[in-house]
Formats: structure tokens, sequence, C-alpha cells
């Protein structure tokens, strides 16, 4: 089975419950929650505005994990400013939506959903309802979400940022067991690394990074996608996507392709800190 993910604005809040737990391999911790295998390796359409990664942008405070959900996330868990974010008629609170949409499809399972509602400006009413897909963190609708999860899930959220607003289709993989094992055909249709994505969504100043593969560069930026290559700049260099700092060749810092599902198993950013919460991406 594989999933697909168009790039939406985002509104509302109530959780339905889920599947039970399923051990990881993917060294770390076991949750409690579902997790569909069957979303192995996602093929998904992505849109996500990188301005949206930084949530004190939005709103300060609104979606660190604290105010977002401190022990669960469903709606009865949520502080006053992550609900006054993303329940805002106006610009921003379209963009908390978005980013909260895409949160959500990453951390839950297809059989999980966040549901909230909120009012325009013309105080007509929105019911919202977000399914998740990829079940990176499932155990989140239950309990707090831990730090591991909290990178698996920010790195799945900066792998579909576009700073074009183009939805295009990627393919992710990556060590946790809801993406380690792409089938053949999604390996043959999406042959090419663009690149990696990690760092974490959560802290007071957001941290993400990106690397790219160097043959695939231009590939990239020729399917709308240069998150993790950067676009070149009049004066020789690149110009990165906001809130997405871009640490070079993957590899140079990053672990190599991993032989079969092609992801990369662990990145250092240029602080000299390694993660393994990676997501390697694939154009066709």
């Amino acid at each position: 089975m594989k999933g697909r993910i168009h790039a939406r604005h985002l509104r509302t809040l109530s959780l339905v419950a889920l599947l039970p737990c399923c051990g990881g391999s993917d060294g770390f911790p076991v949750e409690s929650g579902s997790v569909e295998a069957a979303s192995s390796a996602l093929r998904n359409h992505n849109a996500l505005n990188p301005n949206a990664l930084n949530p004190n942008a939005l709103n300060p405070n609104a979606l660190n994990p604290n105010a977002l959900a401190p022990n669960r996330l469903e709606g009865s868990s949520l502080a006053p400013t992550a609900f006054s974010a993303i329940t805002d008629p106006g610009e921003l609170g379209a963009m908390s939506r978005q980013l909260l949409q895409y949160i959500v499809s990453c951390a839950l399972s297809p059989s999980q959903s966040l549901r909230f509602s909120w009012r325009d400006e013309l105080d007509e009413p929105h019911d919202e309802v977000y399914w998740g897909h990829l079940g990176l963190a499932p155990g989140w609708s239950d309990e707090p979400l831990s730090a591991s999860r909290r990178q698996w899930v920010s790195a799945c959220v900066a792998s579909r940022a576009n700073r074009a607003g183009v939805s295009v289709m990627i393919s992710s993989r990556g060590t946790h067991q809801a993406l380690r094992y792409p089938d053949r055909s999604e390996v043959a249709s999406f042959p090419r690394e663009e690149g990696a994505f990690w760092g974490d969504l959560f802290t007071s100043a957001p941290r993400f990074y990106a690397c790219y593969n160097e043959s695939n560069a231009e590939r990239s930026r020729d399917h709308s996608r240069d998150c993790a290559t950067g676009l070149p700049d009049p004066e020789g260099g690149v110009r990165e996507c906001p809130n997405i700092h871009i640490v070079g060749s993957c590899d140079l810092v990053c672990g190599p392709l991993h032989a079969a599902s092609g992801y990369r198993p662990s990145c250092t950013n240029d602080r000299g800190e390694s993660s393994s919460a990676v997501i390697t991406t694939f154009l066709p």
C-alpha cells in the first residue's frame, strides 16, 4: 500500500484513537500506538511553505510540544497559544494550520486523525479533519511526544517543504520502520536521490538541516525542489530555503546509502552533531 499526500490549508481538532502498539526496530524505544508498515516508503505530494517551519514567526510558542500537546495530541491538550494560532482567520492562521496538517500527516498513522473547528473573518465555521499517514509517532495520541519521535516528525516535515509552493511527488526513506521497506516499483520509479533532511521543529529555536546529492542537484531544481540543494545566486553561492540550513553533500556529511532501500543511516550537521532520525528523499 502506498500513500499520497496533497498539501492543503489546515484547520481543526479532536483525536480518533488507534490500534494496538507495534514494536520498532529503528534503534529507538518502542512506543504505544499503531505503526502501519504498509506505508513504508512514502510517496507523497508536498508543498509546505518553509516559512512555516519557524513557529515563532507565526505565533510565539504556539506550536512547541508543550503548547501543542503536553500529554498527548488531542484537542483538549492544546494550550491557548496553540489553539489561537490554528484558529486565527488570517494568513498566519492559514500557515499555522498548514504546518499542523503536515505534522499530523507525518506523526500519525492512516487510522488516526485530528479534528478541530475555526471561524473565518466572515464568522463562517470550518470543520477540519487532518488524517495521519506515515505513522512516525502514532503513540503521540496517548502519551507525550518522545525526543526521538520528535526528531522523526521534524525530519518528515522539513522534507516536505517547498519554496515554490509547488506540489511535487517524492519518495521518502529512512531507518524508521515506517520508511524502511520501499517496494521494487517505487525504487524503480524514484531512482534519483535528492538529498536528506533532519533537525528539530520543537525547540525554542527550530533547527533544520539538509544535504544534497550533487549529481542530481539540477534535476531537483528542475522539479521545483531546492530546499536540499539551494538556489544559485548571482554571487556564486546558493540561497537556502527559510529555516533549513544546507550543510553540503550527503556523501560528505552522512553515512553511505543503504544498498537495498537507499536511505542515509545518519547525518552530521555543521556543529558536529549526528542524527539517525534522517529522511532521505528521492525523485523520478
